[in-house]
């Protein structure tokens, strides 16, 4: 079940490497792809036939009840069909509906991504990872609707969509959190199993409620409906498969998977079944006023999802297999559908109805499939859709309970089947027949193999209306299983069932839908928006509210925030003084037993210089900033000295390069600061509400280092708990084969939390150089600085020197120096890496080592000299780093073992003897090389400010001061 999780996703990477005008290799890989996914879906159905279950896990947090989960039973089988075999024709539909001047790898490459994501969505066995693979499904959709992003209605469209799914994702995901506090597990097996637990908590409404929000806005069910007719902006194959088979179909899947646990209780009931009817008669009165083709199958689509959702709402089991029956027939004949409307679209040059007429005359092949697949939809005899239409109305007859919307729905649902009547006759009418079209092309068939994916689908409604249950039996029946188990019904897929009450109201509905159209042609026709529902536009109202959302923001910024980092870090200390304080109100403040120990004179004149040094720097900020730097820089030296003295000398080897590169790369970003203002009031006249501010501050710096210093006194003053810290201690050697416990906790027990470090600090990294790339410096900080000018001006004035010349001189030594060591630091940085698992050192200290090397080449070299003599490629660094630990991670599961599970033994070497080996030397390897791209990529960044600032004004002559030089 891998392999076909992972087929899409390798194809979607193997496309978007193709050039843009690789439109045929592009749609063979995605071909490929999916007819290979059908094949292996469809090899696994004897293994199911019978009720069975395959399911594949994969150990990831089991702690936490987080594992990668694959579970294939009926109804995701089924799914996985639909979502493959569709896709399957997509692609060779989409092979000629797409232009070649289009980057057709990338649409390819887009549509298999999502192929994947609905393929993980269907297949998951855990409802964390089905959250994830849900909102997967919102971003890759959110590129395929906006893939013609020239178009603003296409950014427009793609922007609403993904804002209204990924909304209602986040509340599917607070919902499974939820289910996982009530059962305990977020294993799908489990949960299915603790239905009646759910249902009896206090907290099964919220769930409800959060879970249908996020499968309704899915789903398109009102009132989140409006954002599916907008992205009708797509190229026709996305709205033929993400708006016909898959992504409309993520909700309905949700609600069928989670139907046992859920359903069957009033709640469920009136909200769900209300909304379906709901989306039922508003989709099918918008469709019948439509001018566009792809807007009047959009809003088509919307009321027959509210038709699956209204069976899904009834609550019994047969409805719940009419839902799944009606799912599979929509996807065949709407899939068809707007396949046919794209090649009318191609073909005609319009999808306008008002300009469209006797298009069968010029291709009458699309004509008969497209009027075979509307008739479908509209639900007549010995077609698909006539079969689970019937079951609609039974469903809809039968009395489950005695309220007004049960009494309700024979009546309405009767209605909404007259406009879906209204609509597909007007489609055909208005399309095929009638006066030559006044185009100012003239329309004929598609391409032979553009049309063979309607002709598969219009085959597949045919067989399924005439011999159901030859057809499609064996098929329901499996998914339906899969769901309800031992409430499976009993019902029949025969074409006649005599002469009842459903087929007199079917016959009602093709009568009345027919004749109303006879009627009302000319007036539809002449409409451009629906009566009364047109009132409501979807677009004005998203749109509204994202102003007034934005308002609203705009007006608590200034209030709740501010643009100066200072108040800033006033509200976060001050919030945390009072996160401080609020235990003790409540317990009081009382020291431990343990006797202090006696201080050492040395080590206590180490703590004042260090006081004395941060509060020199603290002063310094406001009027000397490089003394600042250097001042706080000294803190950080004691820091690492007192971290030697209390034996922890890996601490200190990492405080002491951290301490390093960072203030060189603090120097280098004082270049670029702009000057600081004057106060603006005279000397020795400060303000009143000046001195209030400074004092505030110091009184709450004061607090908040009295306060930790009270609390750290008053824990160093208690015996040490019973914490995890001792475990560590112990298995570290034991367990990961190191005696270093700081390193084996970062590469080997708490590895995933160094992953996701590792990652920040990457994200971080691009964002600092991307911030950078468009930085320009003030305007006071572009000149050149006063020594560079009186060097110049000396190099000027001296004979047969050019400028340059004294820089160069006076850091001849140093750059000598430099370059010499340059191998040297680098043999260290290694020295460290491999020492790591067992000594002071690891892949953090290495990685941080080498970029000292880096940035003291830049330093004493120049960007320039650096650049020309070294190819530094910090991204290609970063990528590798980040690749290479997730690959280490990784390969443990090619062993049945948690993600980032390390190995150690010792080998046994000739001559060298043992050694010892881990699989976390190679994670700590991937640290390394991250840290050293992160870093390298700041640096080069600060770097090229100097060498691509122009110089806006001429300076100032300096008379030469060579005694200064």
């Amino acid at each position: 079940m891998w392999l076909i999780l992972l087929l899409p996703f390798a194809g979607s990477f193997a496309a978007a490497l193709l050039r843009p005008g690789a439109r045929t290799a592009a749609a063979s890989i995605a071909g490929v792809t999916a007819l290979a996914g059908t094949i292996l879906v469809g090899l696994l159905y004897p293994a199911l036939a019978g009720g069975g279950l395959l399911e594949s896990r994969v150990e990831w947090l089991p702690s936490l009840g987080l594992n990668l989960v694959l579970r294939l039973d009926g109804l995701s089988w089924v799914f996985a069909m639909m979502v493959l075999a569709i896709g399957f024709l997509v692609v060779l539909y989409a092979r000629y509906y797409m232009s070649p001047e289009d980057p057709v790898p990338r649409f390819f490459s887009f549509l298999l991504a999502f192929m994947g994501a609905m393929l993980g969505l269907v297949l998951s066995g855990n409802l964390v990872q089905l959250a994830f693979f849900w909102e997967m499904t919102s971003l890759v959709s959110f590129l395929l609707i906006g893939y013609w992003h020239q178009n603003e209605s296409a950014r427009t469209a793609a922007r609403m969509a993904l804002l209204v799914t990924a909304t209602g994702g986040l509340c599917l995901l607070i919902g499974v959190v939820l289910i996982g506090k009530i059962v305990g597990s977020y294993d799908l097996q489990v949960v299915l199993s603790a239905g009646e637990t759910i249902k009896a908590h206090p907290l099964y409404k919220p769930v409800l409620i959060l879970i249908l929000i996020g499968a309704f806005s899915k789903s398109a069910q009102f009132p989140f409906h409006f954002w599916l007719p907008h992205a009708m902006a797509a190229p026709t194959p996305v709205s033929a498969y993400l708006h016909s088979a898959t992504m409309v179909k993520a909700g309905i899947f949700v609600m069928m998977r989670l139907w046992p646990v859920l359903a069957g209780t009033d709640t469920w009931y009136f909200v769900v079944t209300l909304t379906g009817i709901t989306t039922l008669m508003i989709g099918a009165w918008a469709a019948i006023f439509q001018q566009d083709l792809k807007g009047l199958l959009a809003y088509s689509t919307i009321s027959h999802l509210g038709i699956i959702t209204l069976l899904l709402g009834i609550g019994s089991p047969l409805a719940l297999v009419a839902a799944i029956f009606h799912t599979l027939n929509h996807a065949t004949f709407k899939a068809s559908l707007f396949m046919a409307a794209g090649i009318i679209d191609h073909e005609a040059g319009t999808r306008d109805l008002r300009k469209l007429s006797g298009l069968y005359r010029f291709m009458p092949i699309t004509a008969t499939l497209a009027m075979v697949a509307a008739a479908a939809m509209a639900g007549v005899p010995l077609l698909n859709g006539f079969l689970s239409k019937e079951m609609l109305l039974a469903e809809a007859l039968e009395d489950y309970n005695d309220t007004w919307l049960d009494q309700a729905l024979p009546y309405l649902v009767t209605v909404a089947l007259i406009f879906s009547v209204l609509y597909s006759v007007r489609f055909i009418h208005k399309t095929f027949f009638g006066p030559p079209p006044q185009l100012d092309r003239v329309p004929h068939e598609a391409p032979r193999w553009m049309r063979v994916p309607i002709e598969v689908l219009v085959l597949a409604c045919l067989l399924i209306g005439i011999v159901p249950a030859i057809t499609i039996g064996p098929v329901l029946s499996l998914a339906a299983a899969s769901v309800l188990g031992e409430r499976m019904p009993v019902y029949s897929l025969a074409i006649w069932h005599g002469f009842n009450f459903p087929l007199f109201l079917s016959v009602v509905a093709m009568v009345l839908g027919t004749f109303a159209y006879v009627i009302f042609a000319r007036r539809l026709n002449a409409m451009s928006a629906p009566p009364l529902v047109g009132l409501l536009k979807g677009r004005r109202m998203f749109d509204a509210a994202l102003y007034w959302l934005v308002t609203g923001a705009r007006w608590v910024l200034p209030r709740a925030g501010t643009s100066r980092l200072q108040p800033q870090l006033r509200i976060l200390v001050s919030v945390a003084c009072l996160a401080g304080v609020l235990p003790f109100l409540s317990h009081g403040y009382s020291l431990g037993t343990r006797l202090g120990t006696v201080l050492d004179p040395g080590f206590g004149m180490l703590w004042v210089i260090g006081a004395v040094l941060a509060i020199a720097g603290a002063w310094q900020a406001k009027y000397h900033r490089l003394a600042a730097v250097v001042l706080v820089s000294g803190v950080g030296m004691i820091s690492c000295i007192s971290f030697v003295w209390l034996s922890a000398p890996d601490l200190a080897l990492t405080q002491l390069l951290v301490e390093t590169v960072t203030t060189v790369l603090l120097l280098l970003g004082l270049r670029w600061l702009p000057q600081r203002l004057p106060d603006v009031w005279p000397e020795h006249h400060t303000p009143s509400r000046v001195r209030f501010r400074r004092g505030r501050d110091l009184l709450l710096a004061v607090l908040a280092g009295a306060g930790m210093a009270l609390i750290s006194y008053a824990v160093m003053t208690r015996p040490l708990p019973a914490t995890i810290s001792r475990y560590f201690v112990e298995q570290s050697y034991v367990a990961a084969g190191g005696r270093n416990v700081v390193n084996v906790i970062l590469v080997d027990f708490r590895a995933f939390d160094t992953f996701g470090e590792i990652t920040v600090l990457a994200i971080v990294a691009l964002t600092v150089f991307s911030l950078l790339r468009r930085f320009r410096p003030a305007g006071e900080s572009v000149g050149l600085p006063k020594q560079q000018l009186r060097q110049d001006a000396y190099d000027d004035a001296g004979e047969g020197r050019e400028r340059g010349d004294t820089l160069s001189d006076y850091l001849l030594a140093p750059r000598v120096i430099i370059e010499w060591l340059f191998p040297v630091i680098i043999v260290f940085a290694l020295y460290l890496l491999i020492r790591g698992h067992d000594l002071p050192g690891g892949g953090f200290a290495a990685g941080v080592t080498m970029s000292i090397a880096l940035v003291l080449q830049y330093i004493a070299s120049g960007t320039r000299h650096v650049e020309a003599r070294l190819r530094v490629r910090p991204i290609n660094w970063m990528a590798i780093g980040l690749l290479g630990a997730a690959g280490t991670g990784a390969g443990a599961m090619l062993f049945d073992r948690p993600f980032l599970t390390s190995w150690f033994r010792y080998l046994d070497l000739p001559v060298i003897g043992k050694v010892p080996a881990a699989t976390a030397l190679l994670f700590d390897l991937g640290v390394y090389l991250l840290v050293v791209g992160a870093t390298g990529v700041i640096l080069i960044a600060i770097a090229h400010q100097s060498i691509r600032t122009p110089v806006r004004r001429k300076s100032p002559p300096v008379d030469p001061a060579p005694e200064h030089v």
